[in-house]
C-alpha cells in the first residue's frame, strides 16, 4: 500500500496539506534569501546561519518528503525521521546565529 498522494485522487484536505507544505517551503526560502542578502550586504555571519537554519527548517523537510516518497518505498517513519533531523539542525543553526557567533 502506498501513501503517495495522487493529485487526481486526492481529497480536499490532502490537497490543502500539500499546498500548505509547499507554501511553508516557499515562504521559508524567501525569508532565508533575505537573511542571506543581509549576510552579503553587512558581512554578518549570524545572518548566514539564520538563512541556513531557515532552509533546514522549512525547505529541506519538504524536499526530503517529496524525494523519499517519490523515489523510494520507505515507510512513513523514515520520512518523518529525516524531516525531523532537518528541522533539528535548522533550529541548531538558528540558535547558533542568535547566541553562538559574536
Amino acid at each position: 500500500m502506498s501513501d503517495v498522494v495522487r493529485i487526481g485522487e486526492a481529497s480536499p484536505f490532502e490537497l490543502l496539506t500539500v499546498a500548505s507544505l509547499f507554501l511553508v517551503a516557499l515562504l521559508g526560502t524567501i525569508i532565508a534569501y533575505q537573511a542571506y542578502r543581509g549576510y552579503r550586504r553587512n558581512d554578518a555571519r549570524s545572518m548566514f546561519y539564520l538563512a541556513i537554519g531557515l532552509l533546514l527548517l522549512t525547505l529541506c523537510p519538504f524536499l526530503v518528503n517529496v524525494t523519499i516518497n517519490t523515489f523510494t518505498g520507505a515507510q512513513q517513519v523514515v520520512t518523518v525521521f529525516f524531516e525531523n533531523v532537518s528541522r533539528l539542525l535548522g533550529l541548531v543553526a538558528i540558535t547558533y546565529s542568535l547566541y553562538g557567533h559574536h
